[in-house]
Order: structure tokens, then sequence, then C-alpha cells
């Protein structure tokens, strides 16, 4: 018999929880922390700078979004070589996939998250540091964005998924 995880169930198996302990979470508020500070004095929050981006106006938004995608590159890189482990001890394991085209949801989420973006002026994460730097028109928009996955929750089980 074996669980809706694919997981063996019965004699000898017991389920390992998933539930991390609060102690073990500080190491990540603190990296949201720094994380909020980087993109404050980097300037990434700004409206002006996302809508420099958009309209083709300056790079700087560009290298910053270059920079992190070869940050994760590498990072992803290293994490398959050293064979590195969660912070509960569980490997990390990234699965080699080939490239697929993508399907059509995508362009559709693709395009609706771009534009949701562009109007707003905030990408998800940044929502949180605008916040907190005092932009408080930024509590309709997490509010909108709390909205925005209760209705994908409603409705995931009758979209097409990949």
């Amino acid at each position: 018999m074996t669980s809706p995880s694919g997981r063996p169930q019965g004699a000898g198996f017991q389920a390992r929880s998933t539930v991390i302990k609060p102690e073990r979470l500080w190491p990540y508020l603190l990296l949201g922390i720094l994380l909020g500070i980087v993109f404050t004095r980097s300037g990434v929050i700004s409206w002006f700078r996302i809508q420099e981006m958009f309209r083709f106006q300056s790079f700087h938004m560009y290298g910053v979004i270059g920079s992190a995608v070869m940050i994760g590159a590498i990072s992803v890189q290293l994490i398959k070589r050293l064979h590195m482990r969660s912070i509960t001890n569980r490997p990390i394991e990234i699965p080699d996939e080939s490239f697929r085209m993508p399907g059509w949801q995508y362009w559709i989420g693709g395009t609706v998250f771009g534009l949701g973006w562009g109007l707003l002026g905030a990408c998800p994460g940044p929502i949180y540091v605008l916040f907190g730097n005092g932009v408080t028109v930024m509590a309709a928009a997490f509010l909108s964005a709390v909205a925005g996955v209760w209705a994908y929750g409603a409705i995931r089980h009758r979209l097409p998924h990949s």
C-alpha cells in the first residue's frame, strides 16, 4: 500500500514529519531582512526603476536580474556537484529534465503576471520591502496578491498542469 505521495505505508515504515521547527527558520528571516536591505539600497524596489526597465530606458534592472540568474545557475550547479543537503538534512534533489517548449498556460500566466507587475510597479517579493519602507499602499497590493493566490487555489483543479 502506498500513500498519496507514492511512499510505502504499513509495517516498518514511519512517515517523517515535514514540519520545520521555528528555531530553524531564524536564518531565513535574517536572510530575508538582508535581502530587503539589498533591494532597498540597490534601488530595485523603486517604481521608477521598474518603469525604466519596461520602457527600455535603463540597463540597471536588467543587470540586477541577469546577475540573479547567473548566481542562481551557479548555485544550482554547486548544489548538484557538492550533493548539498537542506536545513532539515535531507538531500536536495534537482531532477535533470530535457527542455520542452512551454505550453500555452505558461504564456498566459506569464503575460498576466507581467502585466500585473508592470501596472503595479512591484514584483511580489519587494511588496514586503516597500511596505516596510513606508509605502503603505502596498498593503492593497499584498491583499490583492493573496486574493489571487486564493482564487488560483479555488480553481486549480480545473486548470491544465504539466
